[in-house]
């Protein structure tokens, strides 16, 4: 990169609805994060094809995750956000580590354990191998964090084991990556089933909040979320469905745990859901606002797209030809 300023990467997949889990989890901390760092926020639609996509709907909503990056609070200018398929160094690079990465190593893979056994058909290679692609991603661009939640932490893991690996045969090729955790709100869960992840692929879409639902779609299924047969607002594991909302609100309102115990601290169940989905409503307007101001200006899009791709090209061929040098592969200028 261009000064001295660590490097960030992140991605997020284009598949199904950004959900406010997305938004508390990752995106709001890449914005707070955009002036410490040289950041690249990649939309990832190869990850994306592990599962079946309809064509046109992957475009489409390759270039929504996008303005929704930019909505949020990215800034497309200081940042590089672009569309992983418009860099073939991603896949380049990912079938190099391919041949430095062990089936063992894979097979110890806890997501894609997970993932296959929620497909009714053959899974596929790809997302068996999608942890190497991830590698890939990162280590293109000199990356020194990640920022990640919780169920992320093995593909950093194994991200560093492939690097360490590369260099220890090669030289120090590759900066070996550290993962980034939030200090809370990293894991936002299901509102009808707190023991589980909050999904944009979940099929019911009682369990999430979209960030482009409407106001009356998030009071109705935040007062339908889970909580419990007490009556009491308190941050505790014991608490799942209460702790998830705390979490969301907290995210929301810029309070600690502390502070959102006292302010609910003599309220009911209905009355604190009604809070948590204000707050909500309050933090997406904007985002929303200014999401349908992008939606009205394809070129403006277009032209990031282009010149962002490009930015992530010029850093990523320079990696990947030093990868190809050490490999043994002939370097020569395309014609």
């Amino acid at each position: 990169m261009i000064n001295d300023k660590k490097i960030i990467f992140s991605g997020i997949q284009p598949s199904g609805n950004l959900t406010i889990g997305n938004y508390i989890g990752a995106i709001k901390n890449w914005v707070e994060l955009q002036n410490d760092y040289q950041s690249l926020f990649c939309v990832v639609d190869m990850h994306a094809i592990t599962v079946k996509q309809e064509p046109a709907t992957l475009r489409k909503k390759s270039r929504e995750v996008l303005k929704l990056y930019i909505a949020s609070g990215l800034d497309p200018e200081k940042n590089i956000m672009f569309i992983q398929s418009q860099v073939p160094a991603h896949a380049e690079l990912g079938w190099i580590l391919n041949c430095y990465t062990y089936m063992g190593e894979m097979n110890r893979m806890t997501q894609f354990k997970e993932k296959s056994t929620k497909q009714n058909i053959n899974t596929t290679v790809g997302l068996f191998d999608y942890p190497v692609l991830m590698a890939a991603d990162i280590l293109l661009y000199q990356t020194d964090l990640v920022p990640i939640g919780e169920d992320q932490k093995q593909h950093v893991e194994i991200t560093r084991d492939i690097a360490e690996r590369f260099n220890n045969l090669y030289s120090e090729i590759f900066t070996i990556p550290e993962a980034y955790m939030p200090k809370f709100g990293a894991r936002i869960m299901s509102l009808q089933d707190p023991t589980k992840k909050m999904s944009k692929s979940d099929d019911d879409e009682n369990s999430y909040i979209t960030l482009l639902d409407d106001p009356a779609k998030i009071e109705r299924k935040l007062k339908r979320a889970v909580t419990d047969s007490d009556t009491e607002v308190r941050y505790t594991k014991e608490k799942p469905g209460i702790k998830n909302l705390l979490d969301i609100y907290m995210s929301c309102t810029n309070t600690t745990v502390t502070q959102a115990e006292n302010r609910f601290k003599n309220c009911g169940y209905g009355e604190f859901k009604q809070e948590v989905a204000d707050a909500v409503i309050h933090t997406l307007k904007p985002i929303q606002d200014r999401f349908r101001e992008l939606d009205n200006d394809k070129d403006y899009l277009d032209r990031i797209l282009k010149q962002n791709a490009e930015r992530a090209s010029e850093i990523a061929n320079r990696t990947l030809a030093k990868v190809k040098k050490k490999v043994g592969f002939v370097i020569g200028e395309n014609k």
